[in-house]
């Protein structure tokens, strides 16, 4: 089966790295952090994240992800929409 809004991605966050900043008006989004430890910030709050958190962005909230541990972060993107990044 295929879904017409539904898109899914999948990160690899290297030990050290970080994901670019980045905000989407007008689309929510569903991060769920599938092996690895590190820090997420959204909007002003930066805050521990682990394998099993799931986390939920509002629309136009800025958000990114920091690999804070010496191994692989790995996480899950669902969100509604074709984007460009």
């Amino acid at each position: 089966d295929t879904l017409n809004k539904l898109i899914t991605s999948i990160t690899e966050l290297n030990a050290g790295h970080s994901t670019t900043g980045h905000s989407h008006k007008g689309q929510e989004e569903v991060y769920i952090f599938r092996s690895g430890e590190g820090e997420m910030l959204v909007n002003e709050k930066r805050f521990k994240v682990k394998e099993g958190d799931i986390i939920f962005i509002e629309d136009g909230d800025f958000h990114r992800v920091y690999n804070t541990s010496d191994d692989l972060l790995e996480f899950v993107c669902v969100f509604d929409g074709v984007r460009s990044h």
